[in-house]
């Protein structure tokens, strides 16, 4: 029976309390698996909870009910490697949600301030300018977009144009209602864009500007609050954004994204169609049509950066 009382958790000013985000993460992850789902046996027709029990959990992952449930109420600092590694068994998590769980219950002590300037390489900047077939993007910390090159001005508008804080991916999808209208599947990209902010925020909880973020769409976008408390998590490298841009039309661009290897909080994002497809020649035509094309954009040129 789940008759444990739930922990309180309070977080410092300007910090994700990283108990709390323990204790949901883990709720959520076992509220989704019902009992036939792992082999189980469901003898309850009327069950108090969603998804498996704290003790049905516990069976999986062959530790203690007591020892799970101090682990469900945030307590996870001297949990092992392997205990943790059964549990994420148990709850069939991705290996992004793995390690997710890993941060969130032994997290480490960062050497680099949480909140520091993200800076971008000169070289990189130029690599940026060299890639004329399609959208690049350089994304930081917290999706901000620190740098892009005349296609992705082309493609999703140009963030010059706009104050460096509001150059980031959760506020774009979330607060500026183009950005709606531009993704075909925008419930798809802000699914993707707040797993990828759960995903950095169980890695650096003390951020304050993550959590300032963080509490500004919470209080400005009920789909935002919505799709946070879902603690779904994710580390998108690959797949095919749908766009309905102003001047072309529909787009169906592919999308590949790489860590850099001197900096794994950073990652190039690029977009590509396939060879002499429609949304091929859309791009000829916006590479063609240059400045003319990112005044289109989304309303909102060579690299530019932040």
């Amino acid at each position: 029976m789940d008759a444990y009382p739930e922990p309180v958790h309070e977080a410092a000013a300007g910090a994700l309390d990283p108990r709390a985000e323990l204790s949901e993460f883990l709720r959520t992850r076992r509220a989704r698996l019902k009992p036939e789902d792992v082999g189980l046996p469901d003898f309850g027709r009327h069950r108090r909870v969603p998804g498996l029990r704290r003790e049905e959990l516990a069976q999986l992952a062959g530790v203690s009910v007591g020892y799970y449930t101090r682990l469900e109420q945030g307590n996870g600092q001297h949990v092992s490697a392997e205990v943790l590694d059964a549990i994420a068994r148990a709850l069939r998590l991705s290996d992004a949600e793995h390690a997710h769980l890993a941060h969130l219950a032994k997290p480490k002590q960062k050497k680099k301030p949480a909140g520091r300037t993200q800076q971008v390489r000169g070289p990189l900047r130029t690599l940026l300018d060299t890639m004329e077939g399609g959208p690049a993007i350089l994304v930081g910390r917290r999706g901000d977009i620190l740098a892009w090159n005349r296609m992705a001005a082309a493609v999703f508008g140009d963030w010059a144009e706009l104050p460096e804080r509001e150059r980031n991916w959760a506020r774009l999808v979330f607060l500026r209602p183009e950005y709606h209208d531009l993704f075909v599947d925008w419930q798809d990209k802000a699914n993707d864009v707040v797993a990828q902010l759960r995903l950095d925020a169980g890695s650096h909880p003390n951020d304050p500007r993550l959590s300032a973020l963080v509490g500004e769409l919470s209080v400005k976008s009920e789909e935002f609050r919505r799709l946070w408390a879902a603690h779904d998590v994710k580390d998108r490298c690959h797949g095919i954004q749908r766009l309905h841009h102003p001047l072309v039309g529909e787009l169906e661009l592919r999308l590949e994204s790489f860590h850099l290897a001197d900096d794994h909080e950073q990652m190039l994002v690029t977009y590509h169609a396939e060879p002499n497809s429609p949304s091929a020649e859309a791009l000829r035509l916006l590479a063609s049509w240059g400045a003319d094309a990112t005044r289109a954009g989304t309303g909102t040129s060579s690299a530019r950066t932040a």
